[in-house]
């Protein structure tokens, strides 16, 4: 029972980020409600990482339930105000990346006080940045993120601006399974050695990421519905020309 409803708060929380995304867009025809949420799960998505889960048979780091988010607002950030504006995206939440690393740093290295109650090393356990983890992982935000966007244009304009679902899958899917495939294979195969590993967790970290990624597709249509929806004109005051 209690895993019902830890999957029915990871619901809800998606649901709470997509409406108010939306009514954002809708009312005052911005993209800063979209910055705000990506900056924020890319932020929770590093901290995660640390903490190996089990999900079914696989056991991936708890990062990947926030990286589908990631690339469905990217996704969201495209449909409404172009590619353009999702490079930004990904640039403004990449700095904010490297200032959450230096403070880290920062606290690592000072002295702990005497009245602290937790361990040192058990903050570092939990809080030491390895360089080989977080040099893979912005190369690879990097590199996946912006390639998302580009696909998704070209999709979006293969298509005519059709099929919202499949513009939405075909750019997710495969960077999803890049996404992994870079992170394993620089963070511990190469910067680390660990090539033993290196299969069994891109499998693990793409097939977990598939499961989510295909699960978040519905919030995108209800995003494009709460945005351009005649029907809420009444709720909303007036009705949003925002495409």
């Amino acid at each position: 029972m209690a895993q019902v409803g830890i999957w029915i708060v990871w619901a809800l929380s998606l649901l709470l980020s997509t409406v108010f995304m939306s009514i954002y867009i809708r009312k005052v025809h911005k993209s800063e409600g979209i910055i705000a949420v990506y900056v924020i799960y890319l932020a929770l998505s590093q901290i995660l990482a640390l903490k190996i889960v089990k999900i079914g048979i696989w056991e991936p780091p708890a990062g990947v339930l926030t990286f589908p988010f990631l690339f469905q607002l990217t996704d969201t950030m495209n449909e409404h105000f172009g590619q353009k504006e999702t490079h930004k995206m990904v640039f403004i939440a990449f700095i904010t990346q490297i200032l959450m690393v230096m403070f880290i740093y920062f606290a690592n290295e000072l002295p702990a006080g005497d009245s602290w109650w937790i361990s040192p090393d058990a903050w570092l356990a939990i809080f030491q940045q390895q360089t080989a983890i977080v040099a893979a992982s912005w190369i690879t935000f990097l590199l996946t993120n912006n390639l998302d966007a580009v696909i998704f244009t070209w999709v979006k304009k293969l298509t005519k601006g059709k099929y919202l679902w499949v513009r939405s899958i075909f750019s997710d899917v495969p960077m999803l399974m890049l996404d992994s495939a870079i992170f394993i294979t620089l963070g511990f195969g190469l910067f680390q050695g660990l090539w033993f590993l290196v299969w069994e967790l891109i499998v693990a970290q793409t097939i977990t990421k598939w499961i989510f990624g295909v699960m978040d597709t519905p919030f995108i249509y209800l995003d494009r519905w709460i945005v351009n929806s005649s029907k809420l004109s009444r709720f909303f005051g007036e009705h949003s020309s925002v495409n």
